[in-house]
């Protein structure tokens, strides 16, 4: 198999997976295995000094009592102490327990003693001159061993010595079968969790499988398939993510082929009109002169279509908007005066709204000016148009009402699309249908929005509505706009 047919299965999510599970799980094995046998130790050693304590309590208790024999206290009798100790004593398979007296063994139980036991031992004789409570662990060729080494005290001399020893080579040999077994098992149950891990890994990261699938079979020509989701697990949440963008794709490329196939379409008209005249034209000066002045016409219009498309196209841009504080009153009063010169209607300024905004003031005038414009194109002359304002506690109004034919609801949200004009006007918008959409981009850089009330015969109001302070994502720009 070629290097590039080996990568591809190590770099997949599901193996990488299963590597860290292998290393996080090796890892904790190589640490509990150790604390395990260490744990398991300290409790051995426990119960090991333990039960010598016992065996030493259980002397201290005997002495306290009286002779079986006499029936009197045992005094000085060292012998009959260790006798008694002896006989009622039963040592377990690894314990010795040892009388000392006059510096030598006396008796034991058991009776048969290892050679590091036995009389003539150098242990032997340094716990026979032991005069205080002696205690430890040593290491011998029996194995390691722990003992306790008490005196008998009587009358501030000692008469004999009691010595408990206790071998671990059974209890550490346990201990090494049990730590045997839990590797066994910590193996078997790793190799285990491997396949169920690999298994799983599989069924959890199938979804992404389909995605894959799915991200693969979509192309610029179709943008329709989506990913079934199933439950609500992050593997869901991204499937349902991945579907919402696919919907913002599929909206954004037929967005994109509408606004192709109309701007096209806008651009072809003047184009053709132009080419006709163009060529058509004759050596008759008066004839020369209406062409060049139609062909300018033309010029004119497609110049103010590319500035519409180019002003929408900024209006995502951060630089958009130049923020600064607007007299709301002044403002209003300029566009009144600046609208009376669009076209002869009756204008009326409907209110004033006494404030001050944080705003751009010519994208402000542009949007409105639109407005009325598009008011212009819908009435006759001597309708009235009238303009206002309005401050709220939060928002700044500007509206424009004319008196024409009014909008159908079902035009109300398209006439807001770009190249979009009203389906059932008895009139014609002369523009490129792109008034409407510059006046929602300029409302939408300010953080406000456009709405319409209009029924068919009755006119329509166009309200702009704007917050008196720019949002914090706005902020920026009217930093920028004072350098």
């Amino acid at each position: 198999m070629k290097l590039g047919n080996w990568r591809k299965p190590l770099g997949e999510a599901r193996t990488r997976i299963l590597v860290w599970y292998v290393v996080l799980m090796v890892f904790f094995m190589l640490v509990s295995i150790p604390a395990i046998r260490q744990i398991l130790f300290v409790r051995v050693q426990e119960r090991i000094e333990q039960s010598i304590n016992q065996e030493v309590e259980e002397f201290y208790r005997l002495r306290k009592g009286r002779n079986p024999d006499t029936s009197k206290p045992f005094g000085q009798d060292s012998a009959a102490l260790f006798n008694v100790f002896l006989s009622r004593n039963i040592p377990d398979e690894s314990e010795f327990l040892l009388t000392l007296l006059n510096g030598q063994l006396y008796k034991s139980n058991p009776k048969v003693l290892p050679s590091i036991l036995q009389a003539d031992s150098v242990l032997i004789r340094r716990w026979a001159q032991a005069t205080q409570t002696e205690r430890g662990e040593l290491s011998t060729p029996m194995g390691a061993i722990l003992y306790r080494v008490e005196p008998v005290i009587v009358d501030r001399k000692v008469v004999g010595v009691v010595a408990v020893v206790r071998t671990t080579t059974r209890e550490r040999r346990e201990l090494h079968d049990v730590i045997t077994v839990v590797i066994e098992v910590m193996v078997v149950v790793l190799t285990l969790s491997f396949v169920l891990a690999w298994l799983a890994a599989g069924r959890v990261l199938a979804p992404l499988h389909v995605l894959t699938a799915t991200a693969r079979s979509i192309s610029e020509s179709d943008l329709t398939e989506r990913i079934s989701v199933q439950g609500t697990d992050d593997l869901a949440e991204l499937a349902t993510t991945f579907n919402d963008m696919m919907d913002r794709l599929q909206a954004a490329f037929a967005s994109q082929r509408d606004f192709i196939n109309d701007a096209g379409h806008e651009l072809r008209i003047p184009i053709t009109i132009i080419r006709g005249h163009l060529e058509l034209i004759g050596d008759d000066p008066i004839e020369q002169k209406e062409t060049q002045a139609l062909v300018l016409d033309e010029l004119d219009r497609l110049s103010r279509f590319v500035e519409d498309l180019v002003l929408l196209t900024k209006a995502e841009r951060p630089d958009f908007l130049q923020l600064e504080t607007v007299n709301v009153g002044v403002l209003t009063e300029e566009l009144l005066a600046k609208a009376r010169a669009l076209a002869d209607r009756d204008w009326q300024l409907d209110a004033v709204g006494k404030g001050q905004m944080v705003g751009d003031r010519q994208r402000i005038t542009q949007a409105v000016m639109n407005l009325a414009q598009n008011a212009t194109q819908h009435t006759r002359e001597g309708d009235r148009i009238s303009l206002g304002s309005a401050v709220t506690k939060h928002h700044i109004e500007f509206w424009v009402r004319d008196t024409g034919e009014g909008i159908d609801p079902a035009d109300q949200q398209r006439i807001f699309e770009r190249f979009a004009r009203a389906a059932h006007s008895r009139r014609r918008s002369e523009g490129a249908g792109l008034g409407l959409p510059i006046v929602q981009a300029i409302a939408e850089a300010h953080h406000g929005r456009v709405t319409l009330c209009s029924r068919p015969g009755t006119g329509a109001t166009f309200t702009l509505v704007l917050p008196l302070e720019p949002s914090s994502e706005t902020m920026p720009h009217a930093s920028d706009s004072h350098r």
